[in-house]
């Protein structure tokens, strides 16, 4: 008995040694940096001041009380809700598709995933060249098919910019929600499904009671990972529009930017960064709760 408690102890301390390199990799680049920003948030750090003094909650009162800050917040919740459900929906109904076993399946699906290993830098200046008001090819295609009259400034104007850039987003992260939900339809019982269809179910009724309620959890996981991704997203907004045109397609992660390397208002910048993360640690914890 003693011999096992000191094996358990030995065990217990090894197990701790191995995970202090990375504590200390989480401490240095993610804890404190996070935790720097919220001290920063109180302070009226710039970068074209050497010095800081401390103003309390007087960046969180020039924040919310900014006339573009609900714009802004507009703007995140669009991006986020459009970014998300858009390519869920029709990385969902592309995963159905590729689970059917036909000749070419395997080739189209790794085809699928290009799209999602390019760089979101790249994708920005594929799309910008689609959407261009000069040259695009959107707009030759659509002058030649006579939808419309003359050329459009998709990414100039504020009631199309938003619409090209989640058209973009779109186009990059439907192959991750289609990979996530074609391995969970993967893992489904055939024995199951071929059991409702001896029953008489038909192929709704088998997709409702028996191939949903199986992948329910794959897709909530793919669900939180996608809106979490969404309101992480920057590069794609930026490369594309840079928050533009008239804040219509700027983001909290865009307004982080703009207040920290445009204006140089690193503590109004902290201010909406942890504003942002609180957002974020909400969708972070139910994600957790699903995992467990």
């Amino acid at each position: 008995m003693y011999a096992r408690t000191k094996l358990s102890s030995s065990e217990s301390r090894i197990g701790f040694l191995l995970a202090v390199p990375a504590l200390l990799v989480f401490c240095l680049i993610v804890l404190y940096p996070f935790c720097n920003s919220i001290v920063m948030s109180f302070t009226n750090r710039s970068l074209i001041k050497p010095t800081s003094d401390f103003v309390g909650f007087d960046n969180y009162a020039r924040v919310f009380s900014d006339p573009n800050f609900p714009t802004v917040l507009k703007n995140t919740f669009v991006f986020v809700a459009a970014g998300t459900l858009i390519p869920f929906t029709l990385g969902f109904v592309w995963a159905l598709l590729l689970n059917q076993q036909f000749r070419g399946a395997e080739f189209i699906r790794g085809l699928s995933l290009v799209c999602w290993i390019i760089p979101s830098t790249a994708i920005g200046f594929l799309w910008m060249w689609i959407f261009h008001g000069h040259y695009g090819i959107l707009n030759k295609f659509l002058l030649s098919l006579g939808f419309i009259q003359e050329k459009i400034t998709w990414l100039g104007r504020p009631d199309t910019a938003m619409i090209g850039v989640i058209v973009a987003k779109t186009w990059q992260t439907m192959p991750f929600c289609m990979a996530f939900i074609l391995g969970g339809l993967q893992s489904v019982s055939m024995e199951t499904v071929e059991a409702a269809r001896i029953d008489g179910a038909g192929n709704l009724r088998v997709f409702w009671n028996v191939v949903l309620p199986s992948i329910r959890s794959v897709l909530m996981m793919v669900l939180l990972l996608s809106v979490i991704g969404s309101m992480q997203h920057f590069d794609l907004l930026w490369v594309m529009t840079e928050g533009g045109p008239a804040r219509a397609t700027t983001t909290l992660s865009v307004e982080v930017y703009s207040r920290a390397f445009i204006s140089f208002r690193l503590g109004e910048a902290a201010t909406v960064g942890t504003i942002w993360t609180v957002i974020l640690f909400a969708f972070g914890f139910f994600y957790l709760r699903k995992r467990d």
